[in-house]
């Protein structure tokens, strides 16, 4: 059998198991609110936070969520951090990868930023969409108390572990939104190098700090 096919049936073993465990699991509430992650990033300052009609706060599920606007001059970089107290197996963050196409974007390009934060970098996800003749960068990633994850299906199945040893499921999906431009991602992965930390607060007590992060090479 492929290791692909035994990793399938890992996933779903692990699943069915973690399903009868599921009532026993707590939701992991924030330390502090998302709405105090900084409004200003070096020359990047708060714009507006815009609100989701009801149906897409709906099909976000959410816990909570904070989406913001940060601008530099004339250019507009959008944040977007939904956070989920408790995942259960089967409901889990939307990946930008399904939600973007959804909304029109198409991916012309895709690829991985290393983010560095204290002594460690951290993998992060490259997404180039457009729509309309309109290009953007996009960086995104899943972040808890204990890790930084890239890969949706790392995270399935570390969701599925932490389900199994009783750990909390909390998690945030963190996604950065920047016109597409030579320093685009730089730019991107220069505000990642802040937020990350910032998200760890809000996460609270048991969060990595930079020096004790799960770096990804």
């Amino acid at each position: 059998m492929s290791w692909r096919y035994l990793m399938v049936l890992l996933v779903l073993t692990a699943t069915v198991g973690a399903s009868k465990w599921g009532d026993q699991r707590r939701p992991d509430r924030l330390a502090h609110p998302l709405s105090t992650i900084p409004n200003r990033f070096g020359e990047w300052r708060e714009a507006y936070e815009p609100r989701f009609s009801e149906d897409v706060e709906g099909k976000l599920a959410a816990t909570e969520y904070l989406s913001r606007v940060y601008r530099n001059g004339k250019s507009d970089l959008g944040l977007l951090i939904s956070y989920y107290a408790e995942q259960k197996a089967g409901e889990t963050m939307h990946s930008p990868q399904a939600c973007l196409p959804g909304a029109g974007w198409e991916a012309w390009d895709y690829g991985s930023a290393y983010v560095p934060v204290g002594n460690q970098r951290f993998k992060v996800n490259r997404y180039g969409v457009q729509k309309a003749g309109q290009r953007q960068q996009v960086l995104y990633w899943y972040q808890s108390k204990g890790r930084i994850i890239a890969s949706e299906y790392e995270g399935k199945v570390l969701l599925v572990w932490d389900s199994l040893t009783g750990s909390n499921t909390g998690g945030a999906l963190v996604r950065l939104t920047l016109a597409d431009s030579p320093s685009a991602v730089d730019e991107e992965v220069g505000i990642a190098s802040q937020l990350i930390s910032e998200v760890w607060r809000c996460l609270g007590p048991g969060s990595r700090t930079a020096e004790q992060g799960d770096a990804r090479q």
